[in-house]
C-alpha cells in the first residue's frame, strides 16, 4: 500500500525552480518543442503553484466534513492536472475553450434519484477533453455519457463492495509474478466463451499500451503474460482495474465490462459530479449524509477514501516517467 504521506514527499522534488526548471527542459526536448528552455523558465513557478495549491486543498480535504470533502477534492485534482499538462503542453492554457471543466450533467435531479443511476456527458471542448488528448493520448469522447456506477465499477478499491451488494463478480484477480510476468486464471476462458488461442488475441489486442506477450507453458493450465514495460502500474493498465491498497490488479470477468478510460480521467467523472451535488443538491446531498436509507452512500464514501490516496499517487507517476 502506497502511504499519502510518501507520495506528497515525493512530490516535494518538484517544489523547486531549479528542479522543476530542468525538468520541464527535459520533458520539452522530448517532444521537440521549438524555444523549450525558455518556456520551461516560463512555467516552472506555474507549475510549482499547481502543485502546491493542489496539495492544499488535499490537506483540507482530510480533516473536512464529507459533506465538502467532493468540492475540495475536485479542485485538488484539477490543480495537480494542470500541472502534468504543463509537461506536455507548454502553452497551457492557450485558450479560454480548455478553462472550462468539458462535462454537464443533469441539473435538476428527479425526485427518486439515485446517485448511482445519474451520469455525465463529455463535452466538445473543456479541460476534460483536453486532458485525455494531451495526457493520454484518448479522442473523439464528446457526446460519450457515462453512469456513476459504470464508472465506480473500474476503481479497484470497490470491488469487493461491488461484489457483496450486487451479489456478482465483475472482475477476476491477476496474479503478479514479478515485475514483466502475470497469471489470468483459466476460468477467463468460460466467462469470456473463448478458446485459450483466441483469448490471448484478444487480451493482447485490449492491452496494447502494455504490449503483453503470452509465455506458452504446456505443462500448465494457466495464461501467463510477460510485458517487456518494467513497473508498468495501474496509472496506464487500462482496461485492468487496479487496487492501490492491496496492490492488486483485477480483469473484467466478462467482455461487456471492458473499459477504455485511464482511471484519472474516471476520478475526475465522478469528483466532477460528486462536487456539483455537495454545491448544489444540498437538500438531497444532505439527506443522504444523514439518513444513509440508499445504498449509495457506501460506494460514495469508499470512492472518496480511495481517490484521496490515488489520484496524488497518479499524478506522481504521471510526471517522474518523464524525468
Amino acid at each position: 500500500m502506497v502511504k499519502i504521506q510518501s507520495t506528497w514527499q515525493k512530490l516535494s522534488f518538484f517544489i523547486s525552480s531549479v528542479h522543476s526548471q530542468n525538468y520541464l527542459s527535459h520533458c520539452y526536448k522530448e517532444l521537440c518543442i521549438e524555444d523549450g528552455d525558455r518556456k520551461s523558465f516560463d512555467n516552472c513557478y506555474p507549475f510549482i503553484y499547481y502543485l502546491e495549491h493542489g496539495k492544499s486543498y488535499y490537506e483540507l480535504a482530510k480533516d473536512s466534513p464529507l459533506s465538502i470533502k467532493p468540492v475540495l477534492l475536485f479542485y485538488g485534482m484539477v490543480q495537480l492536472l494542470k500541472a502534468c499538462l504543463l509537461t506536455v503542453d507548454p502553452n497551457y492554457p492557450e485558450s479560454t475553450s480548455v478553462l472550462a471543466h468539458g462535462v454537464t450533467t443533469r441539473k435538476r435531479k428527479k425526485q427518486s434519484y439515485e446517485f448511482l443511476q445519474d451520469e455525465v456527458k463529455i463535452q466538445k471542448n473543456g479541460l476534460f477533453t483536453h486532458i485525455a488528448e494531451r495526457m493520454f493520448h484518448v479522442k473523439h469522447l464528446e457526446g460519450e455519457k457515462y453512469t456513476m456506477e459504470g464508472l465506480l465499477k473500474h476503481v479497484g478499491e470497490l470491488i469487493d463492495l461491488f461484489s457483496y451488494s450486487k451479489k456478482t463478480s465483475e472482475y477476476l484477480p491477476i496474479k503478479r509474478i514479478n515485475e514483466t510476468e502475470i497469471v489470468i486464471p483459466p476460468s477467463v476462458l468460460d466467462s469470456y466463451y473463448m478458446t485459450k488461442e483466441r483469448f490471448v488475441e484478444y487480451f493482447r489486442g485490449i492491452c496494447p499500451h502494455l504490449n503483453m506477450q503470452y509465455l506458452r507453458k504446456e505443462a500448465e493450465q494457466q495464461l501467463s503474460f510477460s510485458s517487456p514495460i518494467k513497473n508498468w502500474n495501474g496509472l496506464l493498465c487500462s482496461p485492468l482495474a487496479y487496487d492501490l491498497h492491496k496492490d492488486q490488479y483485477y480483469l473484467p470477468s466478462n467482455r461487456d465490462n471492458k473499459n477504455n478510460l485511464p482511471e484519472l480521467l474516471i476520478h475526475y467523472l465522478l469528483l466532477y459530479n460528486l462536487s456539483m451535488i455537495s454545491r448544489y443538491e444540498t437538500e438531497w446531498w444532505s439527506d443522504l449524509l444523514r439518513s444513509y436509507s440508499t445504498e449509495d452512500y457506501p460506494f460514495i464514501h469508499q470512492f472518496l477514501s480511495a481517490t484521496s490516496e490515488k489520484v496524488p499517487y497518479y499524478i506522481y507517476l504521471f510526471l517522474i516517467q518523464k524525468a
